[in-house]
């Protein structure tokens, strides 16, 4: 392992340990300090959040932008300090934690014994949102963790979400997807983050106006398996409260090719997570070029 992946995976053992028995009030504001030394240095991850949020605000000033900016990262590290925390927090204090509106789309389709995918853009905290189904809704669920460098710190972020009821497969190494089938063949429900392709083999959508490409997972299982896909969307807004907006279900199209409807519900789920970032925009943790005009071809997203 080198010096940079010791390094890294050492400051996120020491945010596990230590931030977790934090206050919570202490622990916000520090989040809100590290958030605004790290916009006021304009590193790359808070110059593309910038680029980003012009495609989703394109009439916004570059003061405009500035403030999105700055109250993005204030977001984002909110969702670190709050996923630090996560561990160490009572079952209350999760079910307290989140309020979801139109959540009889996901437990009608649980109640009916289908299988359901919940698909999230990366918004708000979505572990906080997974927790809360374990927990609240007493509801185990399936999901898919990028293989992160070093591998101890792969580790750790399995042992985290494991830790919150969830189970983890890794999204390399092919064998994914047949597990989430099976899982959803016996009912169970499975969510997944997707609004970035990691593969540079997703499908091809208009966001924002602009073509991206996003994961063709979620739509594949559904036509697979015949389970509820339905997408989702969080936000904060000035409370402790996290709030989440289950949308109602993308359908497989009753003709088409597996590719022409998968193109088809791939881009239903693209313009459902554009209504909940247009809505929130600095809630959209998205440091990372995505639209294919930014991406390197020969390198895929980074």
């Amino acid at each position: 392992m080198s010096t940079a992946d010791r390094l890294t995976d050492a400051l996120y053992g020491l945010g596990w340990s230590t931030v977790k028995k934090l206050p919570e009030p202490v622990a916000a504001r520090l989040g809100r300090t590290i958030a605004d030394l790290a916009w006021k240095q304009r590193g790359k991850g808070v110059q593309r959040l910038e680029a980003n949020y012009a495609r989703v605000v394109p009439d916004a000033t570059p003061e405009r932008l500035a403030e999105l900016s700055r109250a993005g990262m204030r977001s984002y590290l909110r969702y670190w300090m709050e996923s630090f925390r996560l561990p160490a927090w009572s079952a209350e204090r999760v079910r307290s934690g989140f309020e979801a509106k139109d959540l009889h789309h996901l437990t009608d389709g649980l109640a009916a014994g289908r299988g359901v995918i919940l698909a999230l853009p990366h918004l708000a905290n979505w572990d906080l949102a997974g927790a809360w189904v374990t927990t609240a809704l007493r509801t185990p669920f399936t999901t898919v963790a990028e293989r992160l460098k070093p591998e101890t710190l792969y580790d750790r972020f399995v042992a985290y979400r494991e830790g919150l009821g969830m189970e983890v497969l890794p999204h390399s190494g092919g064998s994914a997807f047949g597990t989430l089938a099976r899982r959803l063949r016996d009912g169970g429900l499975v969510c997944l983050v997707a609004d970035r392709d990691l593969s540079a083999s997703g499908v091809e959508v208009d966001f924002f106006g602009e073509r991206a490409r996003m994961p063709a997972g979620p739509a594949l299982l559904a036509q697979q398996t015949g389970a509820l896909l339905l997408p989702v969307t969080l936000w904060y807004d000035d409370s402790p409260v996290m709030k989440g907006q289950v949308h109602p279900p993308v359908d497989v199209p009753g003709s088409g090719t597996r590719v022409e409807k998968t193109s088809v519900m791939t881009q239903a789920l693209a313009d459902a997570f554009a209504s909940g970032i247009a809505e929130h925009p600095e809630d959209w943790h998205m440091l990372q070029r995505l639209w294919l005009a930014d991406l390197d071809p020969a390198k895929g997203p980074s």
